[in-house]
């Protein structure tokens, strides 16, 4: 890819600039690289962020620099890239957030420098109704082990009550543990329900596992955090590159992947991801199938 160019995706026309420019300099992965992976893995992110509120964590000069995130569309975002209106609960006003539902507005994106993408835990039909549950496995340490067996250990809770879940290493340090919903209850219901969870695995393992928020307090603990399941926050959008050296990936795992000694939550990245997917399906790609409501998810859990 020139450093200089206009690419054309579905008739819009998008200018990239800066091409060459190193945004992960130790692993010599330049911007292009960047705008290329996104551009080919699209059919992958896509319905997963699809309708749904996006923010940005932005890194115009690569990763060794500061970075931003962002909520509210740009002014200068092109008027055919499509938006969400959020009502944002603190302010009572209205923004525009992005929709990315086409492959163009992904390389528009890429091209600005958006490197992490994360999405709502609801869509524009039903903002105030996730449509999943989830839960950040959150290490104190690097004991990744400990949070494999905290995923393991949500899974076999809901599994007593037949409750499908789905993993995905983060491409950071940690495991999230996906609850498909019905989207028919709001974020206060749905939060409860996750904290009665998340308590229960502590009590299971409270050597382990926490659900102290204070980060000073957990000591070598894994957070199970269930925080997330409200209005407006969001989770790491599968297959999205996460801004560390050798740009590790997002990635929706089966179960029997997560008790893979070998395992780690860099395991993909930029540059073995597409391997992967020409390989295997998308172990997610029937998780809406699954999807359960809060009564039911409530009337299946096990007191303890």
């Amino acid at each position: 890819m020139a450093n200089q160019e206009k690419v054309k995706i579905n008739n819009k026309e998008i200018s990239l600039s800066k091409t060459d420019k190193m945004f992960y300099p130790d692993s010599d992965i330049t911007k292009a690289d960047i705008i290329e992976y996104y551009r080919k893995i699209w059919n992958n992110i896509a319905p997963y962020a699809t309708d749904r509120p996006m923010v940005m964590q932005r890194f115009p000069d690569g990763i060794q620099k500061q970075g931003f995130f962002q909520k509210k569309i740009s002014d200068y975002f092109p008027d055919w890239i499509d938006t969400i209106e959020i009502k944002e609960k603190e302010s009572n006003e209205k923004a525009q957030y992005v929709n990315c539902n086409k492959e163009e507005t992904i390389v528009y994106l890429a091209n600005q420098g958006a490197i992490v993408l994360h999405g709502w835990l609801s869509k524009k039909s039903n903002l105030n109704q996730p449509d999943k549950m989830v839960f950040d496995l959150d290490p104190s340490d690097n004991d990744f082990g400990k949070v494999k067996k905290g995923a393991l250990l949500l899974k076999e809770l809901l599994d007593q009550g037949n409750i499908h879940s789905y993993p995905l290493i983060t491409g950071s340090k940690g495991i999230h543990v996906v609850i498909p919903l019905k989207g028919k209850d709001d974020f206060d219901d749905t939060r409860d329900v996750a904290k009665q969870i998340a308590g229960i695995v502590t009590i299971r393992d409270d050597k382990n596992f926490t659900t102290e928020t204070s980060r000073s307090k957990r000591g070598n603990k894994v957070f199970v955090d269930y925080l997330r399941n409200s209005y407006g926050q969001t989770s790491i959008l599968p297959y999205s590159l996460r801004a560390v050296d050798n740009a590790p990936v997002a990635v929706p795992l089966d179960w029997d992947e997560v008790k893979d000694e070998e395992l780690g939550p860099q395991k993909y990245n930029i540059s073995n991801i597409f391997h992967r997917i020409s390989q295997k399906q998308d172990p997610w790609k029937d998780m809406s199938k699954n999807a359960t409501d809060l009564k039911t998810l409530k009337n299946k859990l096990p007191n303890q």
